[in-house]
């Protein structure tokens, strides 16, 4: 089993991409077969190297590691061959209609109440025509020939599948210029690269009719194709309308966990819960494409926020301790993280509760009286796990409080903050000396 995900590197990838990634990804993995990442680049004037880079950069973030690499741009010749093949054979006509002249032909079908197909004009001139419209100075585009039969296949996710082939107007396949259109140049690669699933979005469910008599003309067999309904957001619009900014590197920018991505991915679109994973490879067992339905599936950032948190609050210490490390927190322990990690909402926020316990802050003290009583109960060191709530038994005998009047005061006076990790875990991490001086007031 191969499958493949081939982006254009004429933009950045967004979360619909990441998608249409990761579910090849699962599907090859759970046959072990081979994923191949193929960067469609015969767009010249738009496909640039550093959205190449970037394209592949998300998918190391997401963990997508691929198995082999192609871009079409050095497989140009196996385009040309290709063509000849099918000029040899009657499938590949000469077409000379300028830009205008084939906009005008459209308008005039639908005034009439016909569909927009070609007419095949390019099939019926003569060499003299032919001759007389080059020496105007124009070049032919190229257009395939569809046989008018019936094309069917069955979708992987949307069962049986029918066009009539007078229905599909004929692709064009060769630019003015020469160059490959993408139809052509994403066949001939799944026939050559050995492709056998071809997982995408449910656009592409026309073209699919005209791809696999391509690959028929071209002496292949046509793959096991999956056509996924494409992702709106929350409200049930299009992403690229009310979500164009959630591209992969904004979302890496605004702290999202990779994995909180791939699960929330992996199962949406179908009826089982997201199940949340520390690891990609934990995801495999449990995919299954026949459980995605054909219903629109609705991304909701909210939930990705939510998956992020409980993502993070499961998180082992050795996961996150190389980034650690690489903040400069050398003192950011195993005991530390695991204390706050449950209050975290992305990994950045650690980096607050390591000021508070290993660095400094100012004090918030509103009840100077309260807080000095507590500051002459402090239990002695050492401290462990217990000495939080033998403090606040103390003062609950000492001044009778109890709840959020005991123990609001004295995290505040410890914290700064109103809410945040257990104090028993924190009082320790904190350690004596500063808790001193922030219950007297004082910076530290």
């Amino acid at each position: 089993m191969k499958t493949r995900f081939a982006p254009s590197p004429t933009g950045a990838l967004h979360v619909g991409n990441a998608r249409v990634a990761l579910l090849n990804w699962l599907w090859s993995r759970q046959q072990e077969g081979v994923f191949l990442l193929r960067l469609d680049d015969t767009d010249s004037d738009r496909s640039t190297e550093g959205f190449a880079r970037d394209i592949e950069a998300d998918l190391e973030w997401l963990g997508l590691e691929w198995d082999e690499y192609a871009r079409q741009s050095d497989r140009l010749d196996r385009y040309d061959l290709a063509v000849q093949v099918l000029k040899d054979s009657g499938r590949l006509y000469a077409c000379y209609e300028t830009p205008e002249e084939l906009e005008l032909k459209r308008k005039l079908h639908l005034k009439s109440g016909r569909p927009p197909l070609y007419d095949r004009e390019g099939l019926s001139l003569t060499d003299a025509q032919k001759q007389a419209y080059e020496a105007e100075g124009r070049r032919p585009h190229w257009r395939f020939r569809l046989d008018h039969e019936p094309v069917e296949w069955n979708d992987a996710v949307r069962g049986a599948q029918h066009f009539e082939g007078y229905n599909l107007s004929d692709p064009v396949l060769v630019r003015e210029d020469g160059r490959p259109l993408y139809t052509l140049s994403s066949v001939v690669d799944d026939l050559e690269l050995s492709v056998t699933h071809v997982l995408r979005g449910e656009d592409h469910v026309a073209n699919t009719a005209v791809q696999i008599q391509l690959l028929e003309a071209l002496g292949g067999s046509p793959p096991i194709f999956a056509h996924l309904p494409l992702l709106t957001d929350a409200e049930g619009q299009g992403l690229s309308k009310r979500l164009g900014s959630m591209s992969l590197a904004d979302l890496r920018e605004d702290g999202l966990e990779p994995m909180a991505l791939n699960s929330y991915l992996a199962r949406l679109g179908t009826p089982d819960p997201v199940d949340a994973r520390q690891e990609l490879g934990g995801l495999v067992p449990g995919f299954d494409i026949s459980r995605f339905g054909r219903a629109t599936p609705r991304f909701d950032p909210s939930e990705l926020k939510s998956l992020n948190g409980r993502i993070l609050h499961d998180m082992p210490y050795a996961a996150v301790s190389g980034w650690l490390q690489a903040q400069g927190l050398h003192d950011f322990t195993e005991d530390l993280w695991l204390a706050v990690r449950g209050n975290l909402e992305k990994r950045e926020d650690a980096l607050l509760w390591y000021r508070i316990c290993r660095a400094q802050i100012t004090p918030v003290i509103e009840e100077k009286e309260y807080v000095a009583t507590a500051r002459e109960l402090l239990p002695p060191v050492p401290w462990d796990l217990s000495t939080w709530s033998v403090w606040t038994e103390a003062l609950k005998d000492k001044t009778g409080r109890k709840g959020k009047a005991l123990f609001m005061p004295l995290r505040l006076a410890l914290t700064g903050q109103g809410a945040g990790p257990e104090m028993r875990q924190l009082l320790p991490l904190i350690g004596y000396e500063k808790a001193v001086k922030r219950l007297e007031g004082n910076t530290a």
